[in-house]
C-alpha cells in the first residue's frame, strides 16, 4: 500500500508537471474578468478605477493540483489616454510555486465608437520548485534529479493590443516574451525545454447582442498557444438577465467544460463562480474544478459608471 502511495505521488508530480510545461502560465475560466492577466493593453479600458480578485482550486481531489489566486487593479488617467495596472498572484502546480507582481501601462487611442490601447507589462516573480520534498521510494533513496531545489527571482515582459467599445472587444498579446531559465542545472529538466520559460500568446474577443429589453447574450472566445503544446481554445457564451444575474457555459478544446453564474450586486460589485468539469481521463480521479471571482468599481452610478459593464 505504501509503494502504491509512492507511486501514485510521483506519477501525479509527473503529470502536473507535464501539464505546467505545455501551460506554464496559470489558466482561467473566468479570462474576460482578469484580462489584465494576460493582455497589459487592458489597463484603464473601463474608464474607472477597478479591482478584481480571483482564485482557482484545479482538479479538486488530486494532491498538488494548480492553485492560482490573483489581485489585479487598474485604472485610466491623464484625460483616459493612459491606463495603468498593477497585479499580484500566487500560482502553485505540484511541488512548484510562482509569486509576484506586474505592472501594466497603457496608451489609449480615443476612436468613434472605442478606444484602442497599445500596452507593455514587466513582471518580477519567485519561482520555486521543492525537488526533495519527492518521496523517492519507501526506504528513502537517492536520485541526483531530485537532489536540488530551485529558487529564482526572475524577470519578464508581455506587450499587447486591446479595442473595445461598449458591446464589443478584441485583443492579442504575448507574455513571457524572455526565455528565462526556470532551474539551475538541475538533472531533472535540465536537457529538455521544460526548464525555459516559453512565448505564451493570447487572442481574445467577445461581442454583446440585445436579444430583447431584459435579454443580452454575450459570446466570447479565447485563443491560447504555447510552444510544446497544442493551441488551445476557450469557447462561451453566457446569457444576462436585466443586468443583473447572467448564466452561461464554456467549452475548453480537448479538456473542459464549465458552467459559470455571474451577479451584478450592486453597480460597484460583481461576483463570478465557475465549475469545470474534465472530459479527459483525468475525470475519473477529481471532482471538478471551482474558481471565485469578485470586482469592484469605484465609481457611481450617478458618475463614473454610466452603463453596465460586460467585459
Amino acid at each position: 500500500m505504501k509503494r502504491a502511495k509512492i507511486f501514485l505521488l510521483l506519477a501525479g508530480t509527473l503529470i502536473l508537471s507535464v501539464d505546467a510545461l505545455a501551460q506554464q502560465d496559470a489558466m482561467y475560466s473566468q479570462y474576460m474578468f482578469n484580462t489584465l492577466a494576460i493582455n497589459p493593453a487592458y489597463a484603464g479600458s473601463r474608464n474607472v478605477l477597478s479591482a478584481t480578485a480571483l482564485h482557482r482550486a484545479q482538479w479538486s481531489g488530486i494532491a498538488g493540483a494548480p492553485k492560482t489566486t490573483t489581485l489585479t487593479i487598474d485604472a485610466a488617467v491623464n484625460s483616459k489616454k493612459i491606463g495603468l495596472g498593477f497585479q499580484i498572484f500566487n500560482d502553485e502546480v505540484g511541488i512548484t510555486k510562482t509569486t509576484g507582481g506586474a505592472a501594466s501601462y497603457a496608451y489609449r487611442i480615443r476612436m468613434d465608437e472605442g478606444s484602442l490601447a497599445f500596452g507593455l507589462q514587466g513582471s518580477l516573480y519567485q519561482y520555486t520548485a521543492d525537488f526533495t520534498s519527492v518521496p523517492l521510494s519507501s526506504s528513502g533513496g537517492y536520485d541526483p534529479a531530485f537532489a536540488n531545489n530551485v529558487n529564482k527571482l526572475m524577470f519578464n515582459f508581455g506587450t499587447g493590443v486591446y479595442y473595445n467599445s461598449d458591446r464589443y472587444y478584441v485583443g492579442l498579446s504575448a507574455q513571457g516574451l524572455l526565455n528565462n531559465r526556470l532551474n539551475e542545472n538541475n538533472a531533472a529538466t535540465d536537457s529538455t525545454q521544460g526548464n525555459r520559460k516559453s512565448l505564451h500568446l493570447f487572442l481574445a474577443s467577445g461581442y454583446v447582442f440585445p436579444l430583447a429589453e431584459d435579454f443580452k447574450l454575450k459570446p466570447s472566445f479565447l485563443i491560447k498557444a504555447v510552444g510544446g503544446a497544442p493551441v488551445e481554445a476557450d469557447l462561451n457564451a453566457t446569457l444576462w438577465i436585466k443586468d443583473v444575474i447572467a448564466f452561461g457555459a464554456q467549452y475548453r478544446t480537448s479538456s473542459d467544460v464549465a458552467a459559470l453564474v455571474e451577479l451584478q450586486a450592486t453597480p460597484q460589485i460583481r461576483i463570478g463562480y465557475s465549475y469545470d468539469r474534465s472530459t479527459t481521463g483525468l475525470k475519473n480521479f477529481n471532482s471538478g474544478s471551482h474558481e471565485i471571482m469578485i470586482r469592484f468599481e469605484f465609481g457611481s452610478s450617478r458618475g463614473k459608471i454610466l452603463s453596465p459593464r460586460y467585459f
